[in-house]
């Protein structure tokens, strides 16, 4: 087992694809960058498994570590191979608390190291029909260099763990990146950065409902491409709204953690992550 680097995006993507998913080179480079990548390396030179890690929080004393992009090559699946790498993970990560997405695949495993499930994202995807203003009262713009310190403010009362090595880099990662006003206040953003064939909404944080919406409205004009993103499935409104206009259910994961009970936050105004990957 050794730690992965950005030298190792290409097997990272070889990997992805092995396994049936996309390669995302450019999803991959952001997680190796920001975070921590564990891999255990095939006799050929290659990876047989990786996953990678994003901390939040003070650098040095992470409050909560994400999860993301576990997988096996298909040669070496059903022989333990994930189980020992999660193993090395958890333990590596101490008492701090841990947070990941689940496929129904993958569920079990986690299950049996300890995680508990606390709630469930649907991920949607399709070509976004026009709509009129969703909300009222509520002005999207493109974000500027003077937005970023308050929506490091926004961010971290709504996520709770600081994430500013992360969101900094979205400027440089996302083809779009909007905030939402209301009253000259900036009350949400949101984010669409490319991802294969789509462009991914994510994170998408807001007042409310409406402002979400408007706030997705926004990222469609600017994109011909189909839209993806993952929902929680308590935001209801949000999801048959989306849904009305022409994205489609195309998958469930469960939010999984171990150590704390439920994750840190406040879900009412977290509507989508930057990717399940990072949380």
């Amino acid at each position: 087992m050794r730690r992965l680097t950005l030298r190792d995006l290409t097997a990272c993507a070889d990997l992805s694809e092995d396994r049936g998913w996309p390669r995302e080179e450019h999803k991959w480079g952001l997680l190796l960058s920001a975070g921590t990548g564990y891999g255990i390396s095939a006799a050929d030179g290659g990876l047989l498994a990786a996953c990678v890690t994003t901390d939040y929080g003070p650098p040095g004393r992470p409050e909560l570590t994400a999860i993301g992009m576990v997988l096996v090559a298909e040669h070496y699946a059903r022989q333990g191979v994930g189980r020992r790498l999660m193993r090395q993970v958890l333990a590596e990560a101490g008492p701090t608390p841990l947070t990941l997405h689940a496929t129904s695949n993958g569920r079990p495993l986690y299950e049996e190291l300890g995680f508990k499930t606390v709630g469930h994202v649907e991920m949607v995807r399709g070509h976004f029909r026009p709509t009129e203003a969703a909300a009222p009262g509520v002005h999207t713009r493109r974000a500027t260099a003077e937005d970023l310190p308050t929506i490091l403010r926004l961010d971290a009362e709504v996520f709770g763990p600081d994430r500013t090595h992360m969101l900094t880099r979205l400027p440089a990662f996302a083809d779009q990146l909007q905030v939402a006003e209301a009253d000259g206040e900036i009350i949400g953003y949101a984010a669409a950065w490319p991802n294969m064939d789509t462009h991914v909404i994510g994170p998408l944080i807001a007042r409310d409902t409406d402002t979400a919406k408007a706030l997705v409205a926004s990222l469609a004009q600017g994109t011909d491409r189909e839209l993806r993103t993952d929902i929680d499935v308590r935001h209801e409104e949000l999801l048959a709204w989306i849904k009305a206009r022409g994205l489609e259910h195309r998958g469930l994961n469960a939010v999984m953690v171990h150590g704390i009970p439920e994750l840190p936050g406040d879900w009412s105004r977290r509507f989508a992550p930057l990717t399940v990957a990072a949380g």
